[in-house]
């Protein structure tokens, strides 16, 4: 069981490193062949994030990820894994270079396939975030009316993304709340044997 629960991790941190690094070809490797990424500002197969991520990668999009402790439930060939994580990224907000910075946790369905351990659905879950200007001194005035249209655990994450072009989903799971609660019990039923839920 410790070989699974060492397998698991570092796969989980190998996704931060090589997702972050460019490293496309090996972040390929930590998700199974129908993989799937839920994000803000993308929902889909895990061969389309790779190929988003990489567009985004060639123009210049910053996002960054770092990790924090790890937890895993085992059943069998199947886990849930929550780690915690924050989500940086840089973007320009009104001419203002920003840095924003989202905490939560990554939630993970994964699987056990012939010997290997994958992703089969990443649905992280987001607490907080801030937004800040790189240049202290500098004088940022956001939207009021539009930021208060984000959810509490996203919405300057959501706001700097929507500034730059992406359409950002607005029921992402957060702290508390249903969209959290449901994602728990989605969870708990793969552990169980259950068939994967949909994934949106």
């Amino acid at each position: 069981m410790q070989d699974d629960r060492s397998a698991i991790r570092d796969l989980l941190e190998n996704w931060a490193i090589w997702r972050d690094a460019g490293d496309w070809e090996r972040f390929r490797t930590v998700w199974h062949e129908d993989g799937w990424m839920s994000a803000t500002w993308f929902q889909g197969p895990a061969a389309d994030f790779i190929r988003v991520s990489r567009e985004g990668w060639d123009k210049g999009v910053s996002i960054l990820h770092f990790l924090g402790g790890i937890s895993i439930d085992l059943a069998g060939a199947r886990a849930i894994a929550q780690t915690k994580m924050t989500i940086s990224q840089r973007a320009t907000v009104h001419d203002v270079a920003c840095d924003v910075v989202c905490t939560g946790r990554f939630y993970d369905f994964l699987e056990k396939r012939d010997g290997r351990w994958g992703v089969v659905w990443r649905q992280p879950i987001y607490e907080k975030d801030r937004i800040d200007p790189i240049d202290p001194a500098a004088a940022l005035r956001l939207d009021a009316q539009v930021l208060a249209g984000f959810p509490e655990g996203y919405r300057h994450l959501a706001y700097i993304q929507e500034r730059i072009g992406y359409r950002v989903k607005r029921d992402m799971p957060g702290l508390k709340g249903p969209e959290v609660t449901a994602l728990y019990a989605k969870g708990r039923a793969w552990l169980e044997g259950a068939a994967l839920p949909e994934r949106t």
